[in-house]
């Protein structure tokens, strides 16, 4: 393939395969024509970021400190414990660390972008916040862990139709393989797992219907800017904990902050992504 001057050759493809299998290996489950399909779109996905990118930046490249931090964060995800675990875990699937270090680098590249640009849109209710918390401030926390789908519905498609391919793709392959294969979500790649969330970073009408879920069950889409969501609730856990007020304010305030800017990341990738020629070799 060719976006724009950068080729896409069959030996990227595979080493893309290679790096998704390390955050899911869930993926090596489905059909082979999915495999290539999935990891042909995240490997043009990034090439349009680092062409958008490459406007901003001359190298695709971070400070060492800020790098490692980031690794670091990546192999806990995946619940490994040390950077010598990360880098055997690695090495099962053809990888080096500074294949990885390239993958970092790209996505940090692109939410500083994200960052830069939309900062200023964001707006957070710190009032709403801080009388959620005191309002649900009972010493017990309620904890959903969830995993997502965003996706869009192009000019010739219709919802149900979509939605109806997804639910296939969930019965037939899990959860986790179908946010590989449909979502445009910056955590795509890692099977749209979102983790362990406060029931309180939650917006009302979001947090009613996860409530009536099961777990294993997943809501029906949503409309969000620039597309639509699917949550699954994976697990739900009660704990008591003494909340200090200030210490919930500022958690969540970044992660509302970071839910929005992941919505304008989407809408802004959509955007260049029409400017961006692809075409297969």
């Amino acid at each position: 393939f060719k976006v724009n001057n950068e080729i896409i050759t069959t030996i990227d493809i595979i080493k893309e395969l290679n790096f998704l299998a390390a955050l899911n290996p869930e993926i090596l489950k489905l059909e082979k024509d999915k495999i290539f399909e999935v990891s042909k779109n995240s490997i043009i996905k990034e090439k349009i970021k680092i062409i958008e990118i490459l406007k901003f930046t001359q190298k695709i490249e971070l400070k060492d400190e800020h790098l490692k931090k980031l690794i670091k964060n990546s192999y806990m995800k995946i619940n490994l414990k040390s950077e010598d675990e990360f880098l055997k875990h690695l090495s099962k699937y053809n990888l080096e660390l500074d294949d990885f270090k390239n993958k970092i680098a790209v996505e940090a590249l692109w939410n500083n972008i994200i960052y830069s640009k939309f900062n200023s849109k964001v707006k957070v209710d710190i009032n709403k916040i801080k009388n959620e918390i005191i309002n649900n401030k009972n010493n017990k926390i309620i904890s959903f862990n969830l995993s997502e789908i965003i996706f869009n519905v192009g000019e010739n498609q219709i919802l149900d139709v979509k939605f109806e391919q997804i639910k296939k793709d969930i019965n037939q392959n899990g959860f986790g393989n179908a946010a590989m294969i449909h979502s445009v979500s910056e955590n795509a790649n890692s099977g749209g797992k979102i983790g362990w969330i406060n029931q309180n970073s939650i917006n009302q009408k979001l947090n009613e219907k996860i409530k009536n879920l099961d777990i294993g069950d997943f809501t029906l889409p949503m409309v969000i800017p620039g597309g639509f969501l699917i949550i699954r609730l994976n697990d739900i856990k009660e704990v008591d904990k003494e909340i200090n007020l200030d210490d919930e304010i500022k958690k969540q305030i970044t992660i509302k902050t970071n839910q929005q800017l992941n919505q304008f990341s989407n809408l802004y990738y959509n955007k260049i992504k029409k400017d961006v020629k692809i075409e297969k070799l």
